[in-house]
């Protein structure tokens, strides 16, 4: 490998066309995820989708994960549903299953979402499909705003902690999950940038390290990557 390659890890995997893009700018992206994702298949958390599907509600949800594990229940059915996304990549999730006139708000990060449903006075009870490692935000917010919030754990995150053997110039993070698994048994080295999806990530980030950290200006996977790569350019 030529000395003037720049390496860089990315927590999770991205798109292969911007691992190729970063390749002629001279960057090579290792990807090593750091946490997996399963969704929950119990006949319990199956009834709790299916009578949620035959409901007229706000729908809540803040990972692609959460959007999947629901979908796959979908079949035929149009749910009578005012969906409220975070994230780029989340949001074209949610219009492919339940299609774009479903979503009624976007915002960068679950506080910003509870917040906006809460200004828009959308509903006095919601129904959250989440993780079992979801954050406290979201609903603390809705429930001291008197809006009642039904938790539906539909996916488990699991962590998958490893060494890592190299000292990478940048490391990209796409939740406080990964960032807890990640630095379990690492540390990086002191001129490491490290870039993160949103600010709840970087909150995580910055309990383990001081280093330099990038926000990105879009909450999506693939923008974070390429804020890397132009950064590194």
């Amino acid at each position: 490998m030529p000395e003037n390659k720049i390496e860089i890890l990315c927590t999770r995997p991205v798109n292969d066309e911007l691992i190729q893009e970063a390749f002629r700018n001279d960057i090579i992206v290792d990807v090593i995820p750091f946490i997996e994702t399963e969704p929950i298949e119990t006949v319990e958390v199956q009834q709790e989708i299916e009578q949620a599907y035959i409901q007229s509600a706000t729908i809540v949800f803040t990972s692609m994960n959460a959007v999947e594990a629901v979908g796959a229940y979908l079949e035929d059915q149009e749910p009578e549903w005012r969906i409220y996304c975070i994230g780029n990549t989340t949001k074209q999730l949610v219009a492919e299953y339940f299609g774009e006139e479903k979503i009624y708000g976007t915002a960068a990060s679950a506080a910003e979402l509870a917040e906006l449903i809460v200004e828009e006075a959308a509903d006095d009870e919601v129904i959250f499909f989440c993780g079992d490692q979801r954050r406290n935000e979201l609903p603390d917010i809705l429930r001291s705003n008197d809006i009642d919030v039904t938790e539906i754990v539909v996916y488990h995150t699991i962590p998958v902690p490893r060494k890592i053997s190299k000292e990478y110039i940048g490391i990209l993070f796409f939740s406080p999950s990964a960032a807890d698994s990640f630095f379990r048994l690492n540390k990086v080295g002191e001129k490491t940038i490290l870039f993160t999806i949103g600010n709840t990530t970087a909150n995580a980030v910055s309990k383990y390290s001081s280093n330099k950290i990038i926000i990105s200006k879009v909450p999506d996977k693939e923008h974070l990557l390429e804020e890397a790569i132009n950064y590194f350019s």
